[in-house]
């Protein structure tokens, strides 16, 4: 993918944010009600501990659609609010959130999550309850795979697509000894799972896979046994303040002058908060606003640095997404009813702006998975903010994603 054109104009930049604003997201001949109550989504994300700068940029894209959606009428004729709480990452914290904005906020919807294993949490208890769940971030394959519910769609990547779109890459470009350092839970495990496999497909050899829990902040265990494996590749699957501990403390062993790094995913806030010695090595992008030919990324992006003064990241679009998936889902069951809802937007595609990518994209009816784009490439280490990423090729989920019969996942609704 080439650099960003210097030839977007003001003028092509306000139209394509003029169509943004006019996403058919609600009916707009319906005037609210004197004194009628809001819509209320439930967004439990982390905003604090490893993962709380991933769950602010989610937040943020999820708080921007709002403005858009309650612009055009709300839903159904009815304002929008959003209700925010904290998870820490935390599967208790999350559970006892998600009861507190059922029984007592009396929420219509629940969205967010960054964490895999709070993601499985939710499902399960939106399933329990009947309440729609969107799962903008947590991307384990279960989610849409073997414990899959008619209550949930996912917004993010199955590990399953992350690993397929950069395996061959690494290994055509740096070798087939690799050593993996995963988190020890859900996410970590199924994307090291996939790697595994796809690099034993590829005719590598896995040295070592060493588990670390979530939050650690002293990686120096692991990253000896790794030098003394002198791997050709370093996969590094940590998430949040984990990837940053760990690249730092690799960047003073001296580790990225020795071997090559890869990443199952690239989080541009990650790349934000480390020093410029310890950007480096080739990953997954899920989105990046990086994208000259497309307008209504472009205006996407003009709008969200105009709101909070920083660059949007896949997580920002993650949010946006979700909130917009919503409005659109109501306005064609013309009812908040969960079940009407999920029966609308199965199968939906994403408008051109709300997709914000080289291709079209839809939740697949099968498994609620949203088939995204990946944008596979190379770190930047000399970029200057927010330059600190450079795709190499995109890729179709069409193309990377299992079937929602080899991941296990069958729908029913209830009669």
């Amino acid at each position: 993918m080439s650099k960003p054109s210097k030839f977007l104009t003001r003028r092509r930049i306000l139209e394509a944010g003029a169509a943004v604003a006019a996403l058919p997201i609600a009916a707009p001949f319906i005037v609210k009600a004197r004194g009628e109550s809001p819509v209320k989504i439930g967004f439990i994300d982390p905003f604090s501990g490893t993962y709380a700068a991933l769950g602010g940029y989610e937040l943020n894209g999820a708080r921007m659609a709002l403005t858009e959606i309650n612009a055009k009428g709300g839903i159904l004729g009815r304002s929008v609010e959003i209700i925010p709480e904290d998870s820490a990452a935390d599967v208790g914290k999350a559970t006892v959130k998600f009861h507190k904005l059922v029984e007592q906020d009396k929420v219509d919807f629940i969205s967010g999550s960054v964490s895999s294993a709070v993601s499985l949490a939710l499902s399960h208890a939106a399933n329990l309850k009947g309440i729609l769940y969107l799962d903008t971030g947590g991307h384990v394959d279960t989610v849409t795979g073997q414990h899959c519910h008619w209550t949930t769609f996912k917004i993010c990547s199955d590990t399953w697509m992350l690993a397929n779109a950069i395996t061959k890459t690494l290994v055509t470009k740096f070798g087939k000894r690799w050593y993996i350092s995963t988190p020890d839970y859900a996410w970590g495990h199924f994307l090291e799972a996939g790697f595994a496999s796809l690099l034993k497909q590829n005719g590598g050899t896995l040295l070592g896979n060493a588990l670390m829990p979530l939050g650690s902040t002293d990686f120096s265990s692991v990253l000896i046994k790794v030098q003394a494996a002198k791997p050709e590749v370093f996969i590094v699957l940590q998430g949040g303040d984990d990837f940053v501990n760990l690249m730092k403390q690799a960047t003073q062993f001296g580790m990225t002058k020795k071997m090559a790094f890869g990443y199952g995913l690239v989080e541009f806030e990650n790349l934000v908060a480390l020093p410029q010695p310890a950007r480096t090595g080739w990953g997954v992008m899920e989105w990046w606003w990086q994208q000259p030919k497309n307008l209504h990324a472009a205006a996407f992006v003009a709008k969200y640095r105009k709101l909070y003064a920083k660059t949007p990241s896949a997580r920002s679009w993650f949010g946006y997404v979700a909130m917009h998936s919503i409005a659109m889902g109501a306005a064609k069951a013309k009812s908040l009813e969960s079940i009407k809802v999920a029966r609308a937007i199965e199968g939906m595609a994403l408008p051109p702006e709300l997709a914000l990518g080289p291709y079209p994209i839809s939740y697949r009816a099968q498994d609620h998975q949203l088939l995204i784009t990946e944008f596979v490439g190379e770190v930047n280490g000399t970029g200057k903010y927010p330059d600190f990423f450079e795709v190499k090729e995109t890729i179709p989920g069409t193309k990377l994603a299992k079937s929602p019969a080899a991941k296990g996942c069958k729908i029913t609704y209830p009669a």
